[in-house]
């Protein structure tokens, strides 16, 4: 059998028709307890099956005492969580039982120095003599949200979405999964490639690339042995959709750990962010960076152009905004139109900034934000919108609902309830209207907030979230996230030209 990395083989490790943990305990805290609870609690769709030595019951899960007990055809996974001594024999009888499974052996045989070395390539030898695509070692699982599969050795699971995770390291992994759940961005696959002694990053890039559910591959990785290889895979991959990396190990202090972690080998850091740049990868210097730019792509268009309008409920947020966009020199900080300013006078008190940053100075009226949102966003001297101080009225609602007079008897005589009710509202309409501005303009209009951190159940940010958008936690973390899209559309500009 071909072990060719065909579109076919990943459809078993991301979509599966059946899974077998091999290993499944009863002890809540091991492994093999752990990952079975995982798939089944999570939802997943297909047959589950596990096997063990005693034949007992897990979570309702009759085992098998031998994956040789198994009938052909219903499965296609193996999560494996054996002792490496029986890897190799569970690897023929899955052959035999007429597998191509991709499997993830435990994460104990990356890490021993040469034996554990030794180890590995024998088992990569034998999984490609077999024809059985093999996931690690030292990874911690995969989780496909199409398929409802959850089969990896630690929470979280995340919504359902676009973007697809590779990483060399599972913490990451979990990282980028945490992140997807604290802002709604949804995940569409994850996996861990762990030491990556048959299967690698680059390979799971591929697939993601033609994978019709993925719409950003967002990646993590140490070393790289071939570097001609990974540039051509950044290369086909950012050629059809967007590529976000996050590299560790890029200094020396960074490579020298990464020897430790995954026995990975360190390449030139400047060689690196070259490769990113002529191939078309987007590289985060953060794992923050890296989530909020695999989920700007995700949830934001393209803008045509550089120019930048920002409006604010407060001069202070603009002025830094404003800082922010001029010292990225991808961005330009748009001149206020004439037309455009005097459309803006007509909604305005004369006491607002009359220039970019766009500050309202408390001038706001029930429809004030959206209409002048709507004004600047379908301008056509701007190119994209940062928006700043929604969730204000919301979190001094916040403060009524909690400050002991809300609802109390004789106490709301000047409408406490009607008026908490009011800034709720509004702040969710704000948020709302942005999106469906940006959607109709075509157009990326990014908010921003310190109340998505601070109180992520504000009425503003909810909204946002809802919208399936990312509700930056500061301007500069929205700037950064534009200055990606700007690159982005440009790389493919250049292409088309």
């Amino acid at each position: 059998m071909s072990v060719a990395r065909t579109h076919e083989r990943y459809r078993a490790l991301f979509e599966p028709r059946g899974v077998v943990v091999a290993g499944a305990s009863t002890h809540p805290g091991k492994f093999g307890f752990v990952s079975l609870h995982n798939i089944l609690a999570c939802g997943y769709r297909g047959d589950v099956f596990a096997t063990n030595r005693d034949g007992s019951t897990v979570l309702g899960v009759d085992c098998l005492r031998s994956l040789s007990e198994l009938p052909e055809g219903v499965a296609d996974l193996i999560f494996v969580c054996t002792p490496k001594s029986v890897n190799a024999e569970l690897l023929r009888v899955a052959a035999s039982k007429g597998f191509a499974p991709p499997s993830s052996p435990p994460p104990d045989t990356g890490e021993a120095g040469e034996q554990g070395r030794r180890d590995e390539r024998e088992l990569v030898a034998l999984a490609e003599d077999l024809g059985i695509l093999l996931v690690g070692p030292n990874g911690q699982g995969v989780v496909s949200t199409p398929a409802s599969l959850c089969a990896q050795i630690v929470a979280p699971y995340p919504p359902a979405g676009s973007i697809g995770v590779a990483s060399q390291s599972g913490n990451f992994v979990s990282s980028f999964l945490n992140w997807s759940c604290a802002t709604g961005v949804g995940i569409s696959r994850a996996v861990s490639a762990g030491n990556a002694v048959a299967t690698s990053v680059p390979d799971f890039l591929d697939f993601y690339s033609q994978d019709p559910e993925t719409s950003v591959a967002l990646a993590y990785m140490e070393g790289i042995e071939d570097g001609r290889s990974v540039a051509a895979t950044f290369s086909r991959v950012a050629a059809v959709k967007p590529l976000v990396v996050l590299k560790g190990g890029a200094t020396a202090g960074g490579a020298r750990a990464a020897a430790g972690h995954t026995g990975s080998l360190a390449t030139d850091d400047r060689t690196f962010t070259g490769v990113c740049a002529q191939s078309g990868a987007t590289r985060a210097s953060t794992a923050e960076e890296a989530f909020e730019a695999a989920a700007t792509f995700a949830t934001q268009p393209l803008p045509a152009g550089n120019r930048v309008a920002v409006l604010t409920t407060a001069g202070g947020w603009g002025v830094v905004t404003a800082d922010a966009i001029v010292r990225h020199r991808d961005l330009e900080l748009a001149t206020l139109p004439d037309d455009l300013r005097d459309a803006i006078d007509e909604l305005l008190p004369p006491r607002w900034s009359r220039s970019n940053p766009i500050d309202l100075a408390g001038g706001e009226t029930r429809d004030t934000v959206p209409e002048v949102l709507r004004l600047v966003a379908e301008h056509e001297e701007v190119d994209a919108v940062v928006h700043l101080g929604l969730g204000i009225q919301a979190n001094q609602a916040r403060m009524m609902r909690e400050g002991g007079y809300y609802g109390v008897e004789g106490e709301d005589t000047n409408g406490i309830q009607r008026i908490v009710a009011y800034h709720e509202r509004q702040d969710a309409r704000f948020a709302e209207a942005a999106a469906e501005l940006s959607m109709a303009t075509g157009k990326p209009i990014l908010t921003a907030t310190e109340l998505a951190m601070a109180f992520p159940g504000n009425a503003g940010p909810t909204a946002v979230r809802a919208a399936g958008r990312v509700c930056y936690q500061s301007a500069d973390r929205a700037v950064t996230a534009l200055v990606h899209l700007v690159r982005r559309a440009r790389f493919l500009q250049r292409r088309a030209s």
